[in-house]
């Protein structure tokens, strides 16, 4: 009887102890900067002259292969990207969706299917946010009410850098927990000039030396250290269009290096989809993901 009573004793401390420690455990990194380049295309990679890139590439992990969900358009991917779900349960589904033509399958308090952004400011509500853009349709698709910062570029067909310029500022200023920067350049050109065109890949270039500066700015605001850094895309495309259902407008990138990350960890073979960006970000921060969210953290890219 004795015997058994203390062994209650020790199951007990070591539940406490288990619980204790998932909930004491540390965010993998203090700061997650994510960069994303609408109209993206994996199959760029191949071809592209983009040193900086290759750069973060060669210190953490990568996919080629991270698939949109559909169709593979701009709003319902973002979407996508933000909250951890797919189509048929945010509800967004067309290119420029500013509100679920399909009825979200729940929304938080303030009445938008649950995001990134909302569940940080929830679970940690002291934590500096922003998100900053040039295509406006990515301010429908975020809870902008969940974020600190909210910024659009409204002059970077005339400044083409004014984005980055933003960016850069905040950074240093504000040293956010989490910032979301997407460029939507890429895909005005695949628009006009086409996709796997000269022009597409001269404009991938740019965007390569606007991530040299991002990157730049999160070492001079002093938290590079302790900062991951993310690139993704919404889609890719083919000829002048996308939305379709071939894998060069559907397999986008996925890049992730820094702290707790495993350095020089290559390309993964894991499946990956667009709704598990949400999620391994959640992952970083040791959110816990609403019931409704599908996407899965790669796990698999941080040291153990």
């Amino acid at each position: 009887m004795k015997s058994k009573f203390l062994l209650g004793i020790l199951v007990s401390l070591l539940c406490m102890s288990c619980t204790t420690s998932v909930q004491t455990e540390k965010p993998k990194a203090k700061h997650v900067v994510m960069i994303a380049l609408d109209g993206w295309g994996a199959y760029s990679m191949e071809k592209a002259q983009a040193p900086n890139i290759r750069e973060l590439m060669a210190q953490g992990c990568y996919t080629l292969k991270k698939r949109s969900v559909l169709p593979s358009s701009s709003a319902i991917n973002w979407a996508s990207m933000f909250n951890g779900a797919a189509t048929e349960i945010h509800g967004y589904t067309t290119w420029g969706s500013r509100t679920p033509e399909i009825p979200s399958a729940v929304t938080n308090g303030h009445g938008i299917f649950p995001t990134i952004y909302s569940i940080l400011q929830e679970q940690h509500p002291e934590t500096e946010t922003g998100c900053m853009f040039e295509w406006d349709g990515i301010k429908y698709l975020v809870d902008t009410l969940a974020i600190d910062h909210v910024a659009q570029a409204y002059h970077y067909k005339e400044q083409p850098d004014e984005l980055c310029t933003m960016a850069e500022k905040y950074i240093q200023e504000k040293k956010p927990s989490f910032l979301a920067v997407c460029f939507d350049q890429l895909d005005h050109v695949g628009h006009s000039a086409g996709h796997d065109t000269p022009e597409y890949y001269q404009q991938l270039e740019t965007l390569d030396g606007y991530v040299e500066r991002i990157v730049n700015a999160i070492k001079a605001a002093g938290i590079y250290d302790d900062t991951i850094i993310i690139m993704s895309a919404d889609h890719g495309g083919i000829q002048k269009g996308h939305g379709g259902i071939t894998l060069q407008e559907m397999e986008t990138p996925f890049i992730i290096a820094g702290k707790n990350v495993r350095q020089g960890g290559g390309e993964f073979s894991e499946l990956m989809m667009q709704y598990d960006v949400a999620s391994t970000i959640a992952y970083i921060f040791n959110l816990e993901q609403p019931q409704a969210w599908v996407g899965r953290p790669m796990k698999q890219v941080f040291a153990e």
